[in-house]
């Protein structure tokens, strides 16, 4: 199979109504080549009011374009929010990886924040009530577009590169009041999850200099084994529609094509969603999948060649082992979203999420050298409940280790979860 590359968006293709569109701050202008200049540059820099439903407030937010590495190792430009502590404190930051899961750039955190507003950027604006407290105990914050300049959808090691040149964006500027000595703690539920550990993950071999700083991860309804995912929401009510849109996210940043392997209507949805938000596939999609999208010869997802190096690149089954301390918590109550998946190998979650590839997860962190890993399953509990119990939980973990406390450890209690090998092509019918 030809792998070709998918075309890269661009802010100035947006085709959005937000305040933002075509916003030249984005673009990277500068005579020096970004391959010349070290991850985590700033490139510009500029300080406005932060913006809720495209409201201003008098909170300041300082916002960065910086170099970073997309998933395919290239040189690239991204954006970031930094909120000063309230306190003045310049040595504890939370790095806040935003859930907003969008094939739209528009709908970025750093866009919403600076007055745009979208549909696909109402997650990213209702997030600030996790985001008041933490200011309020008085940690800097700083909220990067995890997804890129393209919105590559569920690309977790590139959201760990966007996250981690973020930080060390963060400490370089002068105008962010934060400083190489800046600790930091990593953390983000759902689609925010992703970027928290993959960034966790890498942070050793990738920044190893931020990765001395970060005191702990803390994370909830997590993605670890895509292909899993996509066969437990499978028919299901309302998370069908994660399916095309992590397809489309994936083979974006790898540059990988799949269409040639969809039927008609596969091609439709395809279409619909390229510049979508998880607000344009929650329940639009009921029942669908990948065998209704897919040629008939290719009725198994693992006859694409295409998808199973996709999922294969994101799977953290295959990813190194956190250095640092992790707060892990999962939902298993999806039958309360539509999803009554129970396959073999799989087993049940949280609607989107499957429980036992993240119990598979935190065994192997505390299997690996990491003896720092705390679970929480809550099982009456679906994807979208979890958060209100998750982040007081999240919070009060992340405070005890900025405070220096010994990190808990569920290691030798956690259930067994499934296995997170890697996927495995068969030949097509």
């Amino acid at each position: 199979m030809a792998l070709t590359a998918a075309p890269a968006a661009t802010a100035a293709e947006a085709t959005s109504s937000s305040a933002t569109a075509g916003d030249s701050f984005y673009r990277y202008t500068g005579s020096e080549p970004l391959a010349s200049l070290a991850p985590g540059t700033v490139l510009k820099t500029r300080t406005l009011q932060y913006h809720l439903v495209g409201l201003p407030t008098p909170v300041k937010a300082i916002q960065l374009l910086y170099r970073t590495t997309d998933a395919q190792g290239r040189p690239s430009a991204n954006v970031t929010t930094v909120v000063r502590s309230l306190t003045g404190d310049s040595g504890k930051a939370v790095s806040y990886q935003s859930f907003y899961d969008s094939l739209n750039p528009e709908d970025g955190p750093s866009r919403a924040i600076a007055g745009g507003l979208t549909l696909g950027g109402a997650i990213a604006n209702a997030e600030s009530l996790f985001l008041v407290p933490l200011l309020l105990q008085g940690y800097n914050l700083v909220i990067p577009d995890t997804e890129g300049q393209t919105a590559n959808f569920a690309a977790g090691p590139e959201y760990a590169t966007n996250t981690l040149d973020s930080i060390r964006a963060a400490t370089r500027s002068a105008q962010t009041g934060m400083s190489q000595d800046t600790r930091f703690g990593l953390m983000g539920y759902s689609g925010g999850a992703i970027a928290t550990n993959w960034a966790a993950a890498l942070a050793p071999a990738y920044a190893p200099e931020v990765n001395a700083k970060l005191v702990g991860f803390a994370e909830g309804g997590l993605l670890v084994d895509p292909a899993h995912n996509l066969k437990y929401v499978d028919g299901s009510l309302v998370w069908t529609g994660v399916i095309p849109m992590a397809l489309i996210g994936v083979s974006r940043s790898y540059g990988i094509d799949l269409k040639p392997y969809l039927n008609g209507y596969g091609l439709e949805v395809y279409q619909k969603l390229e510049r979508g938000s998880i607000v344009d596939a929650l329940g639009h999609y009921p029942g669908l999948t990948w065998k209704q999208m897919a040629k008939p010869q290719y009725a198994d997802p693992n006859s694409v060649p295409a998808f199973v190096d996709a999922v294969n690149r994101i799977n953290l089954g295959s990813a190194p082992t956190p250095a640092v301390p992790g707060f892990i918590a999962q939902g298993n109550g999806g039958v309360l979203e539509g999803t009554f998946g129970n396959r073999p190998g799989i087993g049940t979650g949280d609607g989107v999420m499957v429980a036992g590839d993240v119990r598979a997860l935190a065994r192997q962190y505390c299997s690996t050298g990491n003896g720092s890993i705390e679970y929480k399953q809550f099982d009456l509990l679906s994807h979208v409940g979890v958060p209100v119990v998750w982040a007081p939980l999240a919070m009060g973990w992340m405070n005890d280790r900025f405070a220096g406390r010994t990190a808990p450890s569920d290691c030798g209690r956690i259930p067994a979860g499934n296995s997170l090998a890697p996927e495995k092509t068969v030949p097509a019918s």
